[in-house]
């Protein structure tokens, strides 16, 4: 694969955080001060994760297909320090992770249905692995378990180290309105819909840019290719390529994917033919009918 075009759409996100002032870290103490939840319907517990410096309502419409049309409980967070909700002064991957095993445990949530977006796939990677027990069932959308190995997938854990805290450095010296002017441009490789790039950028303009920056840095730092095997859950993996299709064929994306998920036993991924990123605006019947199928 000559291209990262995940990591780019990641980039993107993150320099549309650079005009804005950082958030302010949460002054009431929380049960879970890593992430607030929005909890609807009853029934079987499904808990969704949006991606990057993105709010809970990226999933309105996942929550009206199975919390209110099916028998589910939808259980949808958004992280501290994105879209407006206030950030916290641990790393956020890790107390996200912590704090949902925690939720899940207080709350009694059986074998919940976990569905994450990018960012939000890796904390559901995490969680699967690190507590295999407490995951039913996972869906990853768009996400890798080794964002920073796309590339060069020999890459040592000290290297991919290094490369976090390069691209680090460089999101934190980039001039705030000429990079918004740049960037604006590539987020519509994320969503098809004007109306879905301007809500995206919206959500980046009020996160955390502090915490946005070091989330990404975390991500292609970790490798979690061999972590995976733990999980015990089915998971399935949705992808994207259209958007990509001028850097690598579909193929090349795929191999990409299977080759990221070798370890974990029976997975099952399919890349969609139309949607971006943002798969729950683009082709939201594509996502529904083969989460569907897999939850049967």
């Amino acid at each position: 694969m000559h291209c990262s075009p995940i990591r780019t759409l990641l980039a993107t996100i993150a320099g549309l955080l650079l005009t804005h002032s950082p958030a302010q870290a949460a002054t009431q103490p929380t049960a879970h001060p890593a992430f607030q939840v929005e909890v609807s319907g009853k029934g079987q517990p499904v808990i969704l994760i949006p991606g990057l410096a993105s709010a809970g309502q990226v999933w309105d419409g996942t929550v009206q297909h199975y919390c209110t049309q099916q028998q589910r409980q939808c259980h949808v967070l958004t992280l501290a320090g994105f879209a407006g909700v206030p950030a916290i002064d641990t790393p956020l991957l890790s107390s996200v992770e912590q704090q949902l095993s925690d939720y899940i445990r207080e709350h009694g949530l059986a074998q919940p249905l976990v569905i994450g977006h990018s960012l939000g796939g890796v904390v559901g990677l995490k969680l699967a692995s690190d507590h295999p027990e407490q995951v039913g069932r996972l869906v990853v959308v768009d996400s890798l378990p080794a964002l920073g190995a796309t590339q060069v997938p020999s890459m040592s854990g000290e290297q991919l180290r290094q490369m976090a805290a390069g691209m680090r450095e460089n999101m934190l010296r980039q001039e705030p309105a000429a990079f918004r002017a740049s960037q604006m441009q590539s987020l519509r490789a994320m969503a098809s819909q004007p109306a879905d790039v301007e809500r995206i950028a919206g959500w980046g303009q009020r996160s955390d840019r502090a915490t946005v920056i070091e989330a990404m840095a975390q991500m292609l730092a970790d490798d979690l290719r061999q972590d995976i095997g733990r999980i015990k859950a089915p998971t399935l993996v949705l992808g994207t390529w259209i958007a990509y299709k001028d850097y690598a064929p579909k193929a090349a994306l795929e191999a990409t994917f299977r080759q990221q998920y070798q370890q974990l036993a029976g997975v099952r991924i399919e890349l969609s033919d139309s949607a971006r990123h943002f798969i729950m605006y683009d082709d939201p019947a594509w996502m529904y009918d083969r989460i569907d199928q897999f939850i049967k």
